[in-house]
């Protein structure tokens, strides 16, 4: 199950980097720059504090690893053809800070378990611009396939999930892409009402 797991895993995280390269470049969505770089940041801390914490290996918490790899490439797609509005504002400079404060504690107290923990509210935070911008925009800017591929992919990652910390990243990978596509819902939905009172 656990090699399942893994593979599943792994060619979902893969077909949502090509699928943003491809849309990027043909400029259908506009992903948060900001976003994916907490998103790297947080996701190598909670890896990297989830195999000190036990005796675990890389894909006993595949989502995690699968991510980081993922992250990586998303981010540095976004940045050489993402559109200027995924640039920094002062809230993502603050936000960032607080990802530096989190590692600089690991890096003092070595507790991996509060950082994990710690970096997992990071991953919260992360999501904050988008759902910022998502709750103003007349018109949804990312992809539901991508987002719906993103929902997915914790769930299988579950079957084969090992200890508490692994079982934490999923259930909060699930809960935050959970709110970014309702929230996508509502546009779509408010979008579709507008378009009818024109009528």
């Amino acid at each position: 199950m656990q090699q399942f797991s893994s593979i599943a895993v792994s060619s979902i995280n893969i077909i949502i980097s090509i699928s943003y390269l491809v849309l990027l470049i043909k400029k259908k969505i506009k992903p948060a720059l900001a976003m994916w770089i907490f998103f790297s940041l947080a996701v190598s801390m909670s890896l990297i504090t989830y195999l000190k914490e036990g005796n675990y290996g890389f894909w006993d918490n595949a989502l995690n690893t699968a991510d980081l790899f993922m992250a990586f490439f998303v981010t540095l797609v976004i940045f050489i053809f993402g559109d200027k509005s995924t640039k920094f504002d002062s809230f993502d400079i603050a936000c960032l800070g607080v990802v530096v404060l989190i590692i600089i504690f690991w890096v003092i107290t070595k507790n991996h378990l509060l950082t994990n923990l710690g970096v997992q509210l990071i991953l919260i935070i992360a999501y904050i611009p988008v759902i910022k911008r998502m709750l103003t925009a007349n018109e949804n800017t990312e992809s539901f396939f991508i987002w719906i591929l993103l929902m997915i992919a914790p769930f299988i990652s579950l079957i084969s999930s090992k200890g508490v910390l692994a079982t934490v990243y999923a259930v909060r990978a699930i809960f935050c892409t959970t709110l970014l596509l309702v929230l996508m819902v509502r546009i779509e939905t408010q979008k579709r009402k507008q378009a009818s009172t024109k009528k």
